[in-house]
């Protein structure tokens, strides 16, 4: 039996990747979005001498010829147009977000005054130029850019756009994602199964994990008739840019995907993984003619749920994350909190719960009663990838993990 490397799967797969256009959304609409274009400061950041503190607005040189009581002219509040300070030796009031008046370099805050009879009394020796002032451009300059292209938007790049103005915003297309299961034993969730039936759950699982990517996956589910398969899945290939089938890969007399697929002419570029959990694992192509029509890809992945979720993360994620232009690496790592012994000469994506101590991160295993237990997921915080070349596993050694929570 041919089985294709943990690293040759994922190179295979990485160098499948496709980007799916752009377009242009509702800033506030962007988030989890990937950015593809620099967004550029249309002013200087801030974009005026602004006061950071309430309190009173003087002049420096009135400070400091020893001038400690100051005539209030009136407040410079925020949103108003600047106000300037009429005589040197008196003051304005001056609240936190407003432009710094002209005439004013100092910024004391009420804390440190005492005020009566419409005058203010500072109670300080010293004072320092600009003090209490957001300088304008301290923090950008007009024209800086801000934020960089193939950024993926958070809360934060929301707030920058938002500031900036840019109320559109350019971003990558997702792709158009249908996600299939198979098989006469399921039945939807809000159905009883019968003894011999079992609750349609990958595709929600996996619904779920595209979610976190902001993909909106379509489902259908297909009962094991082969020509209904091949009609069906037909039509999935001209319409979405990716086909994710959870079951009907192995060996199964009902398991018709990998022959379906090929009728179909979808090119197979490997069947069967040298892993565990998800060894039967299939993934292909298809090219289409029309130059307007991108190829289509499929990820055909083992109908054990614990083999599907693992799939997906390992595989799905980092090439979603090279098609959109994001960094797809995983250079997250556990240490393995006690030893651990796994036989077969596969790579091994062992169950782990996580903890911290002392800025390092440990993983326990959490093995499960193997890759039907979906239950197991729920105990467990991760994946720790163990190789392929040896069956002992010490702890204390570190190893790559693959986080889902």
């Amino acid at each position: 039996m041919n089985l294709t490397t943990v690293k040759n799967a994922l190179e295979t797969i990485l160098n499948s990747s496709q980007e799916f256009g752009i377009e242009e959304v509702d800033f506030i609409k962007s988030l989890g979005r990937v950015l593809k274009e620099d967004v550029i400061a249309d002013c200087d950041l801030p974009p005026f001498n602004r006061v950071s503190m309430d309190g009173i607005a003087i002049a420096e040189a009135a400070f400091n010829s020893g001038q400690r009581t100051f005539k209030i002219e009136g407040v410079q509040a925020a949103g108003s147009p600047q106000l300037t300070l009429k005589n040197n030796n008196n003051c304005l009031e001056a609240m936190t977000g407003a432009m710094l008046p002209d005439g004013c370099d100092v910024v004391i805050q009420y804390e440190l005054l005492t005020i009566e009879h419409g005058e203010a009394t500072v109670n300080l020796e010293t004072v320092r130029n600009f003090q209490n002032i957001h300088k304008k451009g301290l923090d950008r300059s007009k024209g800086a850019v801000l934020i960089k292209k193939n950024t993926l938007i958070s809360s934060a790049e929301i707030g920058v756009l938002a500031t900036v103005g840019k109320s559109k915003v350019k971003v990558a297309k997702q792709p158009k994602v249908m996600i299939v299961s198979t098989g006469n034993e399921l039945v939807e969730v809000d159905q009883i199964p019968e003894k011999h039936q079992i609750r349609r759950s990958n595709v929600y699982t996996l619904v779920s994990l595209l979610e976190r990517l902001h993909i909106k996956a379509e489902t259908a589910h297909i009962l094991d008739d082969k020509q209904v398969l091949e009609t069906k899945i037909e039509a999935f290939l001209n319409e979405y840019d990716v086909l994710i089938f959870s079951g009907a890969v192995s060996k199964g007399k009902f398991d018709f995907i990998p022959e379906v697929l090929d009728d179909l002419g979808v090119e197979k570029l490997f069947h069967k993984v040298q892993q565990r959990p998800g060894k039967p694992f299939w993934f292909g192509k298809k090219i289409c003619a029309e130059r307007s029509r991108s190829s289509k890809t499929v990820f055909a992945f083992p109908g054990n749920p614990v083999s599907t979720f693992v799939n997906c993360l390992k595989y799905f994620y980092p090439w979603y994350q090279k098609s959109v232009g994001l960094n797809f690496e995983n250079t997250q790592q556990a240490i393995l909190s006690e030893d651990f012994y796994f036989k077969p000469n596969l790579t091994y994506f062992l169950q782990v719960k996580l903890s911290q101590h002392e800025g390092k991160i440990y993983a326990t295993p959490s093995a499960g009663k193997g890759s039907g237990d979906l239950a197991n997921l729920v105990d467990a915080d991760a994946f720790l990838e163990l190789p392929d070349d040896r069956t002992d596993f010490a702890k204390g050694e570190v190893f790559p993990v693959i986080l889902y929570r």
